[in-house]
Parts: structure tokens; sequence; C-alpha cells
């Protein structure tokens, strides 16, 4: 997990170093990679007969995880808490996954790709040996058809520069793709200016 903001408050009770290292340790424990997680906050409650802790997770994509747990040992709460959470992302992603599972109709076919370098410029007619190709390696893709918002998801799930699909309202194909500053540009095919 990436460096998370991660707070750890106590209602009715002080937070020593002990539980503070313990929940922040079991937090940056969490290895789901996605939904992101921006910022957590992780607060512990104890009372006469009972301990309770919640965690309440803020991730990209505006996705907000809570869970919570009650017992009688504290560390066995943030413990039972933090296995629910990571319970529920992989939920979120498996459901995710569900989405945007591609279908073999609609994949795009591809062909051999050759990019000849600038010296073929040069290249005279009469010369006896060809200017050689540079080969791009072919990968697949798969054309899906989603909305905008799903695709921004898409890409930041994946590790690919841009997602290429078909937008769900107005049934064009548009790539989409992150800045350097952050932002995300969409670029529409067959769109004029």
């Amino acid at each position: 997990m990436q460096k998370a903001d991660i707070t750890v408050t106590g209602r009715h009770v002080e937070v020593t170093e002990a539980i503070r290292e313990f929940a922040v340790k079991k937090i940056e424990a969490i290895h789901i990679d996605y939904p992101k997680i921006i910022e957590a906050r992780v607060i512990v409650d104890v009372q006469k007969d009972r301990q309770i802790c919640e965690i309440i997770l803020f991730c990209s994509d505006h996705i907000t995880i809570e869970a919570s747990t009650v017992g009688v040992d504290l560390y066995a709460a943030i413990d039972e808490t933090v296995t629910k959470i990571m319970r529920r992302m992989r939920k979120h992603k498996t459901r995710l996954m569900k989405r945007f599972r591609p279908h073999r109709a609609e994949s795009i076919r591809h062909l051999e790709a050759q990019v000849y370098g600038e010296d073929v410029l040069d290249y005279e007619e009469g010369a006896t040996e060809d200017p050689k190709p540079i080969t791009i390696h072919r990968e697949g893709y798969e054309l899906v058809t989603m909305y905008k918002e799903d695709a921004i998801m898409a890409l930041e799930m994946s590790d690919k520069p841009f997602v290429l699909y078909r937008n769900a309202r107005r049934d064009v194909l548009q790539i989409v793709y992150r800045l350097p500053n952050g932002d995300y540009s969409i670029i529409e095919l067959g769109a004029s200016l």
C-alpha cells in the first residue's frame, strides 16, 4: 500500500503508542491494489464491558469503506476490523472486475505493424537492399462499452497509459489517458473540431 495518512483516535480512552503502532501496522499491511487508500481513520472506544474498533478508509474514486468490531480485547477488535475492511475491498475489486470483463465478440483485430526509421526518407530507389523496418510488438486489446467515469476507474486500476472504450452514452470510440499534472483527457476517435 502506498503511504496513506493514518489517524488513530480514542473515545473514552487515551491512545497509547503501542495501540497506535499496532493499528498503523495493520492498516499499512493491507496489500489490495484497488481501491487505492488515500486516508485511514481508526477510532478505538473502550467502554465498561466492551472494546470497539471502527476503521474508515477514504479511497480513490470517492470510495469510502467502513467496518467496526465489538469485542472484549482491543487488539483483537482492531485485527478483526482490518479483516472485515480487506474483505470489503476485495468485494469492490471483484465487482469492478466482473463489470469490466471483456466479451470476445467485441475484441479489436490487430495487424502486424511495422515502422521505418528516419533513414528510410533518404532511401534511394535503385539501392540493392530494402530498408529494415522496426517491428512493433502486437498486443490484444478488448473493446468494452462503458461510461467515461468507468473508463477512468479502469485506467486507475491498470498500469496501461490509456484505455480505449466505446462510450455507452454516445456510441463513439474514445481514449482516456492521464496528463502529467494528474488530470484526465479524452480523445474521441473520428471527431472533427
